[in-house]
């Protein structure tokens, strides 16, 4: 059983303030780290614009994930925010505000250590009031992004493994595997710096990027080995993965990371923070029998086994284990034996009926009416042993009537997805 660890909310012992360059702006930047109460967060202050905007850094106000992570709130942003975000996790740092003069973080020396050591010059100071937040893992599952696969396993702490394949001599295959905590991140993975190929520079300045790019805070390959003047400090020191602590909450589990991005560091970090919707003790948030008192499907056409995660009103997560004693796989290429397309399409709106219904008042006395399916998709097919995930999010509700975003995924990869339009009638 992997139990919950409770410890108390943290927050720095006092303020300290840094200066340096911004690594893709190029610009002058001061940033101060600032005790904050529990239950802020941590969150980012724009204290150069008007109006002093304020992001907090969760995946909800991420936009954008090409060569850096961004936060954005209206028209303020933040980015290359994961080298200070990995460390302040990794402490426990659970509420604090970070007030900027610019729109990143300095860059110092391209790497986490300064900031560990700043961190632990202003000290950690533990919180009264309710614990931090936390999202334990119970079940594996994996996620699938561009070139870049996750698995996600339940662990009794938080530990990373991560595995990098880049082909230049200097850099290679490479792996490595920590128990996040403190003294083995400060030691083996905050001193790594980011890096890049020399022929990136002009396309990446053409960009506006990496104008703050120096050989002293970035390793620069160039075709067959490293640039005069920069030094590897670690031969792992090219894997980096910073942008989970985007979930808002401390992670129990083991996460490994084949080819990791921004985009697919923040792909696992959103599921992660959707996790913290799930019962504490793992529960389904409603089970088969729960399931029957909402929807009037039955055998053999009820396809929804339990709802994982629900948030009202925007999102569901629904289970169906997928068995060869399926009745339909009696008559559907029984040779070879494929779930029809349109059941696993049924099966999103018996979800997404789940979801729409709950914005009702007696449910049991109204039924959905499914109108109409745009932009249907079949990626590949559905066999006997698979798991499907169903994935609703509820992109429009006027009255009665709803627009529905559905996507199913078996092991991570998409294999169907629709846009539903229903609506909700009297019996």
């Amino acid at each position: 059983m992997n139990e919950k660890i409770e410890r108390p909310q943290r927050t720095l012992d006092s303020e300290v303030t840094v200066q340096g360059t911004g690594l893709h702006t190029g610009l002058p930047v001061r940033a101060t780290l600032k005790p904050a109460g529990p239950g802020t967060g941590l969150v980012f202050r724009r204290v150069d614009l008007e109006d002093q905007p304020l992001l907090v850094a969760t995946v909800d106000n991420v936009a954008g994930t090409s060569w850096e992570t961004v936060l954005g709130q209206g028209d303020a942003t933040v980015g290359t925010i994961e080298h200070l975000l990995a460390p302040l996790t990794v402490f426990g740092i659970d509420n604090l505000e970070i007030l900027l003069e610019g729109p990143e973080p300095p860059a110092l020396d391209g790497s986490g250590r300064e900031w560990c050591a700043l961190i632990q010059e202003a000290g950690i100071r533990d919180q009264g009031g309710s614990h931090a937040r936390s999202v334990v893992v119970r079940e594996p599952f994996v996620i699938r992004e561009g070139d870049s696969t996750y698995t996600v396993a339940p662990h009794g702490g938080f530990r990373v493994t991560a595995v990098i394949d880049f082909d230049h001599p200097a850099i290679g295959r490479q792996s490595v595997t920590i128990e996040v905590e403190p003294e083995t991140f400060c030691s083996q993975i905050a001193p790594a710096r980011t890096f890049g190929l020399e022929s990136w520079r002009e396309m990446l300045h053409a960009k506006g990027l990496a104008l703050g790019s120096t050989y002293d805070n970035t390793i620069v390959a160039t075709e067959d080995g490293l640039a005069e003047g920069t030094e590897l400090r670690f031969p792992d020191e090219f894997v980096l993965v910073g942008d989970l602590s985007l979930v808002g909450a401390q992670i129990q589990g083991h996460v490994v990371a084949d080819r990791p991005s921004h985009r697919g560091n923040v792909a696992v970090a959103r599921r992660l923070r959707n996790m913290l919707s799930r019962p504490e003790d793992g529960s389904p948030v409603l089970d088969i029998s729960r399931i029957l008192e909402y929807i009037p499907h039955r055998y053999p056409f009820l396809l929804i086994d339990r709802v994982i995660e629900f948030e009202g009103g925007k999102r569901i997560l629904g289970l169906k284990n997928v068995t060869i004693n399926e009745p339909f796989f009696q008559g559907h290429f029984p040779e070879h034996p494929i779930m029809p397309g349109v059941l696993i399409v049924e099966a999103m709106a018996q979800a997404g009926g789940l979801l729409l219904m709950n914005e009702f008042d007696d449910p049991h006395s109204k039924v959905v009416y499914f109108m109409s399916l745009d932009n249907v998709k079949f990626r590949r097919p559905v066999m006997p042993g698979d798991q499907l995930l169903f994935e609703l999010r509820m992109l429009q509700l006027r009255g009665r009537t709803c627009r529905m975003q559905g996507e199913t995924r078996v092991a991570g990869e998409v294999v169907a997805e629709a846009t539903m339009m229903a609506r909700v009638v009297d019996k």
